[in-house]
């Protein structure tokens, strides 16, 4: 499902009514340990926390006008999903979020290459996220970015 807004309050005002409390709860923990440097907005359609042009003036090699992804959520038909960077970049961060998570939640993690998706919202791990969120600095992101991007 994609959502045209041009800011994360009015994202989450377009969502089925049920999922707003949800998604308010999910950006709050975001925001609240997501460290300096990063922006939130949107960005691919889905509420998303980047590095602006004014830290990374480089953008995405992609396409240099977007900045640089780090993590975005969205509302999907069936499932919120968390996109993570990070995790898909980073193996250590990636194996201590799939050990950490069924410490947080009794479901199986359902989980692609940087996607976490919950079917089951009042099963959402707000804490784990949390944590996860202020695993990596801005600056930790952009080298570990650098490096995938001179190896391609």
């Amino acid at each position: 499902m994609h959502y045209n807004a041009s800011s994360p309050k009015e994202y989450i005002s377009q969502v089925p009514k049920e999922r707003q409390p949800v998604l308010e709860k999910l950006r709050q923990v975001i925001n609240s340990n997501l460290p300096k440097g990063f922006e939130e907005g949107i960005i691919y359609k889905m509420i998303g926390y980047y590095v602006p042009h004014t830290v990374y003036p480089d953008g995405y090699h992609c396409d240099p006008k977007t900045p640089l992804p780090f993590m975005s959520f969205a509302s999907q038909k069936n499932s919120v999903n968390l996109y993570h960077s990070g995790i898909y970049a980073n193996p250590d961060l990636h194996d201590w979020f799939v050990n950490e998570y069924p410490k947080h939640c009794k479901r199986k993690l359902d989980m692609g290459k940087s996607c976490i998706r919950f079917k089951k919202l009042d099963e959402i791990p707000f804490e784990l996220i949390g944590e996860l969120t202020g695993k990596m600095t801005c600056d930790e992101w952009i080298k570990i970015y650098e490096i995938a991007i001179k190896k391609a």
